[in-house]
């Protein structure tokens, strides 16, 4: 574990965490995420992105230096269906793009604030609608997310694959597969970022009272019929590795490859502090690796 690593793991425990615990609105929540997308989220130089206006939802396409043409990443940003937009993971998106040399689409879904499950979902399809309508090939849109984002992006693959349309792949960051909260590491003693009492508050605000083990919000639960390689990249130590480890166990029974990337004493989501953390470069790196086979592989 790196020194800068230990310092964000400290600062997360001492800081975040505890403000996250505390009891703000939905919006000061999406408020303070939008903060930190400025301040702490890292864009790389020469980032260009534009919104697509053709678009039936708002989606920003991000590039950043050379980008192979007819490929795409879906990209659905987490923030626990309350909070996140393309702005907060516009750093995020550009660097994935830069490595792995590809475009990414970044679709600002409805948050719970405006509308209630299945919003979130219907959103991602129509981003994936949008994306077929434009050109794009199934084999050349490779779905991927973090967090909530991650739980939507493996919703969006089963009805994907229920349509008959095969992605190139999958890429989760700490995916939230399961919002019935069943999780064996949910009250893991090494979470440092997350407080599992405000997930139980955010998934039920985020349901309305619909089934919490509805595959759309609950991808655990979902069927992935001649399913698409996938990597889920999670923190040993975190609340939500067992939604990983069960994801990928799942998937694979249905016939898939899957890549469970874990990396011992890594917080939720921590790719995000690339620019500040070597554990985050490095596994972006391995992401981008398999962005790019992915996308290459299913062109053949």
């Amino acid at each position: 574990m790196s020194l800068r690593l230990s310092l964000l793991r400290a600062a997360c425990a001492l800081v975040v965490r505890p403000r996250l615990a505390r009891p703000p609105s939905s919006e000061a929540a999406a408020l303070d995420l939008e903060r930190a997308g400025r301040l702490l989220f890292r864009s790389p130089p020469f980032v260009c992105a534009i919104p697509d206006l053709d678009a039936p939802l708002a989606v920003t396409r991000v590039t950043c230096g050379p980008a192979e043409p007819r490929r795409i990443v879906l990209f659905l940003h987490g923030g626990a269906f309350l909070a996140g937009s393309a702005a907060t993971h516009l750093g995020l998106a550009a660097r994935l793009a830069r490595l792995a040399r590809v475009e990414v689409a970044l679709p600002d879904y409805r948050l719970l604030q405006q509308a209630p499950f299945p919003a979130a979902y219907d959103d991602a399809c129509t981003a994936w609608d949008h994306l077929r309508a434009r050109g794009y090939p199934p084999e050349g849109i490779l779905l991927a997310g973090d967090s909530a984002g991650g739980g939507l992006a493996l919703a969006l693959l089963a009805r994907v694959l229920a349509g008959g349309e095969r992605p190139a792949g999958l890429l989760a960051f700490s995916p939230w597969t399961d919002l019935s909260l069943s999780g064996a590491t949910l009250g893991s003693a090494r979470e440092v970022l997350l407080p599992v009492g405000r997930m139980r508050e955010a998934a039920g605000a985020y349901l309305g009272g619909a089934d919490p083990c509805d595959p759309r919000a609950s991808p655990l639960f979902a069927a992935f019929p001649g399913a698409p390689p996938v990597m889920i990249q999670v923190g040993g130590g975190e609340a939500l590795a067992d939604d990983s480890e069960r994801m990928a166990a799942r998937l694979r029974a249905a016939g898939a490859k899957v890549t469970l990337d874990l990396w011992e004493g890594c917080p939720h989501v921590w790719q995000i502090f690339d620019g500040w953390v070597p554990e985050a470069r490095a596994a972006l790196v391995r992401a981008a690796g398999f962005v790019h086979t992915s996308l290459a592989s299913a062109r053949r």
